[in-house]
């Protein structure tokens, strides 16, 4: 199969308050009686979407969706309020957030899948709650590690898409473009002036959209450069990539030996730039039995052909277990 599955609508919706001042959106659909999974969206700023419910058989599973705090429909959101609660807007934050959801749908254990930042949530969820999960589908996998970020925001990945490169470093002032990047966007990002922030946002969020494909796709870039989206997009994944995401070096490689006995399938494009595949091969050695899939002929979307068979035979697969 290399079609999503037919569009569905959700069936209950809410704002769960989580503390800090900060009330996620949450979404169920499909079958009530179905296998629960919670889909985790990527960025971190992404939101989810409703392809994303697609990628799960609606009579099988019980399909959980969530917008992050900051992001999509949650509030308050990033592109807003140039704070927005961010001191309270950590990985750990987000994990605790999973658990307060998971209680208040009342489910004992779900399949997690993320994919992208969605794979890193994903696994430092997992390494602190085994016991609520029941399968791991890892796409796009990221541990945000130096290395990683390094390769994606410190001009290595530039040598592949020069010219896009360049766009990207437009907005970050000439005396500051062979320093730290982040650090640069981070002053860039919550300037107070909206000509500041506005066209860093969305140079921070077009560099992304343009190079996770293997062809690029205009729509895409369009997509990202829409100016509230680029924003919280922005700010929200620029504060985590600022913060190594909270993990103390090779923290989730590290820890992955708790993950023993979860069914694992990993996917991840061959052609990833945005993700090096190097990531995905180190969690495949650190996590027990897991199962990893390069797909020779794609780069980073969950929707490039080969990335979204393989998702699909996952969730296909992991629905009658």
């Amino acid at each position: 199969m290399t079609e999503l599955y037919p569009e569905i609508e959700p069936y209950e919706h809410g704002l769960l308050p989580v503390g800090d001042g900060h009330e996620i959106h949450w979404e169920v659909c499909g079958n009530p009686d179905g296998k629960p999974a919670v889909f985790l969206h990527g960025g971190p700023g992404g939101g989810s979407a409703p392809a994303h419910r697609r990628l799960f058989d609606p009579e099988r599973y019980r399909i959980v969706l969530l917008d992050q705090r900051g992001c999509g429909r949650s509030r308050p959101h990033c592109a807003h309020d140039a704070d927005a609660g961010l001191a309270a807007n950590t990985t750990w934050h987000l994990v605790a957030d999973l658990e307060r959801l998971r209680e208040h749908l009342g489910i004992e254990r779900w399949l997690v899948f993320g994919g992208s930042w969605g794979s890193t949530l994903a696994l430092a969820y997992a390494e602190t709650h085994p016991g609520r999960v029941s399968e791991l589908v890892l796409r796009g996998i990221w541990t945000m590690r130096r290395k990683e970020l390094d390769w994606f925001y410190g001009g290595a990945a530039g040598c592949l898409f020069p010219e896009r490169w360049e766009r990207f470093l437009e907005p970050v002032p000439p005396r500051r473009r062979d320093g730290d990047l982040i650090a640069a966007y981070h002053d860039l990002l919550f300037d107070p002036d909206p000509a500041v922030h506005r066209p860093a946002a969305v140079a921070w969020s077009t560099w992304e959209a343009d190079t996770i494909t293997v062809r690029r796709r205009p729509e895409l870039v369009e997509q990202f450069s829409d100016p509230e989206y680029a924003l919280a997009f922005a700010r929200i994944e620029n504060h985590y990539c600022a913060h190594g995401g909270w993990f103390t070096g090779d923290q989730l490689l590290r820890d992955a030996g708790r993950l023993a006995g979860i069914p694992a399938v990993l996917i991840h494009g061959r052609h990833d730039v945005c993700t090096p595949p190097v990531g995905a091969w180190e969690v495949h050695r650190a996590l027990p039995g897991s199962e990893l899939i390069m797909v020779e002929d794609a780069g980073h979307a969950f929707d490039e052909p080969g990335i979204l068979r393989e998702l699909l035979r996952a969730t296909d697969t992991f629905a009658s277990t």
